[in-house]
Formats: structure tokens, C-alpha cells, sequence
């Protein structure tokens, strides 16, 4: 007989901090790229283009983006342990493709791989991550689970950049992706449990108002267009990632065209996941407290201003540093509550569909962060590219202050075997 189903961090620890790891590794794949894939691009390949360079940006965001909106849907009907496997299988080729490309054009079909890779496995760890912790402390789960991403986002990062100043960066970047997606693939298998006995639990205490699953189509336009919370959300998400494709893309270019070493852009590279990480352990915990629009607001206003001090230290590594520090600061505040409000605006039968369209939304500012930065980079200059951005940053963050904010209360569910 199975063991009785219970909501709640303490209650399901062992799994849930057995996701927290995992999503580190999932973080720790694309981290492998942040400070040193753009300096390839330029020195290994001979590329002078920047828009060519962000290519990789593109393909990466446009798969992923795609990706979450099909996952959400295929997770209440296939499973959510399955796409998770799924995800560190499309991960495998990876490596291989970056150790033996030829042009640059196989280092961006490595990136759509690498896209579906984290639509599937970082989708996963979020929903199943919100099934098992309930409503009373999903602000706190949130921040837990991004906290682990985006620190093995930060740590590969530094490794990287640390060890591409001593080995062929190429190589350091297929060495840990093979590495990075063994482990993956076998702790999913071997070790993760799925959780839709969780989400029945869970829906039972929404009663008779929550058994008419949505369809994908019907959750895309609640969430894109008809829910005032949700649009607000979804717009917040898509310029918040417009700023990482920037720091993912340009940031290496801009600073390196200053005299940065390759050293100094991996400390910078790596400061802004460092500070976004570790400032999630605090910002969903605080989003339980103090409700998810001030920080959500707040935070986008926080980007708006590094993205400003970076332009005007004009490439100089300290004023960089700091803009990178300010700019994790800002996601912190924003990326965990984002996730914990679309959370709480959905039924948990539909909770995987609503929280993929979101997703597909927000990394859908891959695509036009990388576009915006290699397209404004080359037609005028790297500083007026991301003042766009900036400008973009603070826009939506004034929208969101301005949205009725008025999410549904968090529900206790009774006692179920």
C-alpha cells in the first residue's frame, strides 16, 4: 500500500530537496556557456557580426520557449518524471556537438538542443517542485528551486571562464556538459518519484470549481490576454529575460571590446547569477509575507537602474561589477515571485499548462533580448542596445504597479490517505 499523500516542504523533504540538487545541474548546463560561448564565437570562428554571435540566444530561447508551452500541456497527460527524463536525453548530444562543430552554425543547433533540454527538465522541477510544497509556503519552494538553478548557473560560469583563461574554452564547455548530463539523466531515473498523486490531493480542496480541466488553448489566452494578474505576469517575465539575454550575449562582448580579460568577464559573468541565486532564498520566502506585486514591481525597476549604471560606466570593470550585482538584486526580487503568483492564479489541475504558457512567455525574451542586443549592436552601438533594454525594464515594471492585483487565497487541504 502506497504511503499517504501529504502537502509541505517537511512533509515531502527528501524529494523536494532531491529537485533542489537536480535543478542545480540543470541550472549548471547552460551555465557552462554564459562567460566564454560569445568570445568563441568571435575568436574560434571568426564571426564580427553580433547578431550571428547571439544567434545561439535565439535558437536557445525560441526552443525553449516553445518547449515550456508543450510541456505544461504534455505534463498532466504523460507525466511529469517522464518529460523530466526526457529532457536530460535531449540534453546528451550536446557535448558532442560542441566539441566537434565546424562552423558556428552546429554550436547553434547545439543550443535548440540544449533549449528543449531546459523547457523540459526546468519545467519539471518547478511543477513538481509547487505540487509537492502546496500553497502556504510555494513563494519560499520557488525561491529554493531558482536559488539552485541559477547558483549552478553562476558557478559553471566562473568555472569556465576561470578555466578557459589556461584550456580551449570549446573544450572546457563539452568536457561539463557530458558530464553535467550523465548525472542528470541518472538521478532522474533512478531517484526522482512523479507527483501527480500530489496534485489530486491538492485539488480537492478547490472542490467541484476546479475538475473542468482547462485546454491548452483556453490557458493560453487566460494567461496571455484575459487575466489581468497573469498578462501582467507574462509581460514581466518576457522583458525580464529580455535583460539576461543581454548580460548572456552582449555583456561578454561589450566588456571584452573595453579590454576586459576573460578573467574579469567571468567574475561579472558570473556575479549577476551569483546575487539573483542566492537572493531568491530570501525574496520568496518574502513574497509569502508581503504579497508578490511590490517585489514584482519593485524588482523590474531595480533591472531598469543596473542596466543605466552599466552604460554609464562604459565598460570599466568595477562600474560593470556593480551593474551586475544590481541586476541580480533586481531579478531576485522579481523571478521566484513571478512563478509563485501564476501559481496561485491557477487550479492545480491546470497549474502545469498555466505555469508552461507563462514560461513560454518569459523565455520568449530570449529571442527578443538577443535580437534587440545583436541587431541594436550592430546597426547603432552596444550602449544604445541596452538602453533600449533598459527603458523596456522600467516600462514593465511600472505596469505591473499598475495592475489590480487580486490573487486567489491560499487554501488548507483536509487530510487525505
Amino acid at each position: 500500500m502506497s504511503a499517504p499523500v501529504r502537502l509541505g516542504l517537511r512533509a515531502n523533504a527528501r524529494q523536494f530537496a532531491l529537485l533542489v540538487g537536480l535543478n542545480a545541474l540543470v541550472g549548471a548546463m547552460v551555465g557552462l556557456e554564459r562567460s566564454v560561448l560569445p568570445l568563441v564565437g568571435k575568436h574560434d570562428f571568426g564571426l564580427r557580426s553580433s547578431a550571428t554571435i547571439l544567434a545561439f540566444v535565439v535558437a536557445f530561447g525560441a526552443a525553449k520557449a516553445l518547449t515550456n508551452l508543450a510541456a505544461g500541456d504534455l505534463a498532466e497527460r504523460v507525466g511529469r518524471k517522464r518529460l523530466l527524463v526526457a529532457g536530460w536525453l535531449v540534453a546528451l548530444p550536446v557535448p558532442l556537438l560542441i566539441a566537434f562543430a565546424p562552423s558556428w552554425w552546429f554550436i547553434v543547433a547545439a543550443n535548440l538542443l540544449l533549449g528543449v533540454n531546459q523547457g523540459l527538465a526546468w519545467s519539471m522541477t518547478v511543477v513538481m517542485k509547487i505540487d509537492l510544497a502546496g500553497p502556504r509556503r510555494r513563494g519560499l519552494a520557488l525561491g529554493l528551486n531558482e536559488a539552485a538553478g541559477y547558483l549552478g548557473v553562476a558557478a559553471s560560469a566562473f568555472v569556465t571562464g576561470a578555466l578557459a583563461a589556461s584550456y580551449a574554452p570549446r573544450t572546457v564547455v563539452w568536457v561539463g556538459a557530458a558530464v553535467i548530463a550523465a548525472a542528470g539523466l541518472l538521478i532522474s531515473l533512478l531517484a526522482v518519484r512523479d507527483t501527480g498523486r500530489h496534485v489530486a490531493f491538492e485539488q480537492q480542496a478547490h472542490g467541484s470549481a476546479g475538475l473542468s480541466r482547462a485546454t491548452l488553448r483556453a490557458a493560453f489566452v487566460r494567461t496571455s490576454l484575459r487575466d489581468p494578474v497573469l498578462r501582467a505576469c507574462s509581460q514581466a517575465g518576457l522583458v525580464n529575460n529580455l535583460n539576461d539575454a543581454l548580460a548572456w550575449g552582449l555583456a561578454p562582448l561589450y566588456l571584452a571590446a573595453h579590454g576586459a580579460s576573460v578573467r574579469d568577464i567571468a567574475v561579472v559573468a558570473a556575479a549577476y547569477p551569483v546575487i539573483w541565486g542566492a537572493g531568491q532564498l530570501a525574496t520568496g520566502w518574502l513574497s509569502d509575507h508581503t504579497g508578490r506585486k511590490p517585489l514584482i514591481a519593485a524588482g523590474m525597476i531595480v533591472q531598469a537602474v543596473a542596466l543605466g549604471l552599466l552604460v554609464a560606466g562604459d565598460g570599466a570593470f568595477a562600474p560593470s561589477l556593480a551593474a551586475a550585482l544590481l541586476l541580480g538584486a533586481g531579478t531576485a526580487m522579481v523571478y521566484p515571485t513571478l512563478l509563485a503568483a501564476v501559481s496561485d492564479a491557477s487550479q492545480p489541475r491546470d497549474r502545469a499548462r498555466i505555469v508552461g504558457v507563462y514560461r513560454f512567455w518569459r523565455d520568449f525574451g530570449f529571442v527578443l533580448g538577443a535580437l534587440i542586443a545583436g541587431i541594436g549592436a550592430d546597426a547603432t552601438s552596444p550602449q544604445t542596445a541596452i538602453l533600449i533594454v533598459a527603458l523596456l525594464t522600467g516600462a514593465s515594471g511600472l505596469l505591473v504597479a499598475a495592475t489590480s492585483w487580486q490573487p486567489r487565497p491560499a487554501l488548507r487541504p483536509a487530510p487525505f490517505p
